[in-house]
Protein backbone atom coordinates (compact mmCIF):
# COMPACT_ATOMS: atom_id res chain seq x y z
CA UNK A 1 0.00 0.00 0.00
CA UNK A 2 1.17 3.30 -0.89
CA UNK A 3 1.21 6.47 1.64
CA UNK A 4 0.98 9.87 0.40
CA UNK A 5 0.32 12.76 2.12
CA UNK A 6 0.37 16.70 2.48
CA UNK A 7 -0.07 19.25 4.29
CA UNK A 8 0.81 22.68 4.95
CA UNK A 9 1.56 24.69 7.90
CA UNK A 10 1.57 28.44 8.36
CA UNK A 11 5.36 28.82 9.79
CA UNK A 12 8.45 29.03 8.41
CA UNK A 13 10.90 25.97 6.88
CA UNK A 14 13.37 26.31 9.47
CA UNK A 15 11.14 26.33 12.76
CA UNK A 16 8.61 23.51 11.66
CA UNK A 17 11.86 21.16 10.50
CA UNK A 18 13.40 22.09 13.40
CA UNK A 19 10.38 20.95 15.45
CA UNK A 20 10.01 17.49 13.72
CA UNK A 21 13.14 16.84 14.23
CA UNK A 22 14.55 17.63 17.59
CA UNK A 23 11.34 18.20 19.68
CA UNK A 24 8.89 15.58 18.81
CA UNK A 25 9.41 14.57 22.57
CA UNK A 26 7.90 17.94 23.74
CA UNK A 27 4.81 17.27 21.61
CA UNK A 28 3.21 14.33 23.30
CA UNK A 29 0.61 16.88 25.11
CA UNK A 30 -0.22 17.44 21.57
CA UNK A 31 -0.93 14.48 20.21
CA UNK A 32 -3.99 12.72 21.30
CA UNK A 33 -3.40 8.60 20.08
CA UNK A 34 0.59 9.11 21.76
CA UNK A 35 1.94 8.79 25.20
CA UNK A 36 5.11 8.59 25.24
CA UNK A 37 7.99 8.93 22.36
CA UNK A 38 11.49 8.27 23.77
CA UNK A 39 14.75 8.97 22.16
CA UNK A 40 16.90 5.87 22.44
CA UNK A 41 19.49 7.19 19.63
CA UNK A 42 20.59 10.51 18.64
CA UNK A 43 23.79 10.51 16.45
CA UNK A 44 24.36 14.38 15.27
CA UNK A 45 27.01 14.82 11.49
CA UNK A 46 27.68 17.76 9.46
CA UNK A 47 24.46 18.93 7.71
CA UNK A 48 22.69 15.17 9.14
CA UNK A 49 21.21 13.56 12.19
CA UNK A 50 20.65 9.96 12.54
CA UNK A 51 17.99 9.54 15.16
CA UNK A 52 15.75 6.28 16.72
CA UNK A 53 12.80 6.75 18.75
CA UNK A 54 10.88 4.39 20.48
CA UNK A 55 6.78 5.80 19.87
CA UNK A 56 4.10 4.45 22.70
CA UNK A 57 0.85 5.16 21.13
CA UNK A 58 -2.63 4.07 23.00
CA UNK A 59 -3.81 7.57 24.40
CA UNK A 60 -7.14 8.16 23.50
CA UNK A 61 -7.70 4.26 24.42
CA UNK A 62 -8.90 3.30 27.99
CA UNK A 63 -6.72 1.93 30.36
CA UNK A 64 -9.00 -1.17 30.89
CA UNK A 65 -8.96 -1.75 26.70
CA UNK A 66 -4.90 -1.08 27.15
CA UNK A 67 -4.57 -3.83 29.75
CA UNK A 68 -5.62 -6.04 26.86
CA UNK A 69 -3.73 -5.16 24.26
CA UNK A 70 -0.36 -5.93 24.33
CA UNK A 71 2.35 -2.99 24.72
CA UNK A 72 3.83 -4.38 21.67
CA UNK A 73 0.63 -3.78 19.97
CA UNK A 74 0.62 -0.30 20.46
CA UNK A 75 4.79 0.71 20.21
CA UNK A 76 6.71 1.23 17.08
CA UNK A 77 10.48 2.23 17.09
CA UNK A 78 11.13 5.05 14.36
CA UNK A 79 14.32 4.88 12.45
CA UNK A 80 15.02 8.31 10.93
CA UNK A 81 17.68 10.39 8.83
CA UNK A 82 17.66 13.81 8.45
CA UNK A 83 18.84 15.55 5.48
CA UNK A 84 19.68 19.62 6.73
CA UNK A 85 20.68 20.71 3.57
CA UNK A 86 17.73 19.23 1.61
CA UNK A 87 15.08 19.77 4.54
CA UNK A 88 14.39 16.15 4.58
CA UNK A 89 13.56 13.17 6.19
CA UNK A 90 14.08 9.19 5.35
CA UNK A 91 12.17 6.84 7.93
CA UNK A 92 11.62 3.68 8.76
CA UNK A 93 9.14 2.34 11.26
CA UNK A 94 9.28 -1.02 12.98
CA UNK A 95 6.05 -1.80 14.86
CA UNK A 96 6.89 -3.98 17.84
CA UNK A 97 4.31 -6.48 16.92
CA UNK A 98 5.26 -8.68 13.86
CA UNK A 99 8.02 -6.75 13.10
CA UNK A 100 9.44 -9.49 10.53
CA UNK A 101 6.28 -9.31 8.42
CA UNK A 102 5.85 -5.74 7.94
CA UNK A 103 7.72 -3.26 5.94
CA UNK A 104 6.92 0.38 6.41
CA UNK A 105 9.32 3.42 5.48
CA UNK A 106 9.11 6.50 3.09
CA UNK A 107 10.35 10.20 3.18
CA UNK A 108 9.32 13.24 4.36
CA UNK A 109 10.16 16.78 2.40
CA UNK A 110 9.71 20.15 3.92
CA UNK A 111 8.98 22.85 1.27
CA UNK A 112 9.40 26.65 1.77
CA UNK A 113 6.19 28.15 0.59
CA UNK A 114 6.81 31.91 1.49
CA UNK A 115 6.15 32.34 5.34
CA UNK A 116 4.63 29.24 5.03
CA UNK A 117 6.34 25.14 5.11
CA UNK A 118 3.96 22.22 2.84
CA UNK A 119 5.18 19.02 4.25
CA UNK A 120 4.92 16.16 1.93
CA UNK A 121 4.85 12.41 2.92
CA UNK A 122 5.66 9.42 0.26
CA UNK A 123 5.89 6.03 1.57
CA UNK A 124 4.81 2.17 1.85
CA UNK A 125 3.39 -0.30 3.66
CA UNK A 126 4.10 -4.03 3.03
CA UNK A 127 2.66 -6.91 4.83
CA UNK A 128 4.51 -10.18 4.47
CA UNK A 129 1.65 -12.78 5.00
CA UNK A 130 4.41 -15.85 4.95
CA UNK A 131 6.05 -13.45 8.63
CA UNK A 132 2.62 -13.73 10.23
CA UNK A 133 3.62 -16.22 13.07
CA UNK A 134 1.18 -18.61 13.64
CA UNK A 135 -1.54 -18.08 11.53
CA UNK A 136 -2.23 -20.94 8.64
CA UNK A 137 -1.07 -20.10 5.20
CA UNK A 138 -4.27 -20.17 3.25
CA UNK A 139 -5.58 -17.46 5.84
CA UNK A 140 -2.56 -15.74 5.82
CA UNK A 141 -2.53 -13.35 2.34
CA UNK A 142 -6.34 -12.65 3.60
CA UNK A 143 -5.44 -11.74 6.66
CA UNK A 144 -1.87 -9.34 5.58
CA UNK A 145 -4.78 -7.52 3.36
CA UNK A 146 -7.18 -6.61 5.78
CA UNK A 147 -3.93 -5.44 8.58
CA UNK A 148 -2.42 -3.49 5.58
CA UNK A 149 -5.63 -1.82 4.92
CA UNK A 150 -6.39 -0.73 8.80
CA UNK A 151 -2.75 0.00 9.35
CA UNK A 152 -2.72 2.25 5.88
CA UNK A 153 -6.25 3.91 6.32
CA UNK A 154 -4.55 4.90 9.70
CA UNK A 155 -0.97 6.58 8.75
CA UNK A 156 -1.90 9.00 6.39
CA UNK A 157 -4.31 10.80 8.72
CA UNK A 158 -1.42 10.30 11.73
CA UNK A 159 0.67 12.36 9.43
CA UNK A 160 -1.93 14.93 9.50
CA UNK A 161 -2.48 15.10 13.13
CA UNK A 162 0.90 15.05 13.63
CA UNK A 163 1.32 18.16 11.67
CA UNK A 164 -1.85 19.71 13.36
CA UNK A 165 0.14 18.78 16.79
CA UNK A 166 3.01 20.50 15.44
CA UNK A 167 0.95 23.78 14.39
CA UNK A 168 -0.68 23.57 17.92
CA UNK A 169 2.64 23.81 19.45
CA UNK A 170 4.47 26.27 17.52
CA UNK A 171 1.55 28.54 18.05
CA UNK A 172 1.54 27.84 22.17
CA UNK A 173 4.93 28.84 21.78
CA UNK A 174 4.68 32.08 19.96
Amino acid sequence: MEISSQVQLPFPREHVYRTYRDRLPELVNWMPNVREIEVQERKEHPQALEMVLVWHGGGEIPAAARALLSEAMLSWTDYTHWDDRDYLTRWRIAPHAFTEAIDCQGENQFIAAGDSTIITSRGHLRIDPKRIPGVPSFLAGMIARAVEEYLGQRIEPNFQQLAASVAAFLRAEG
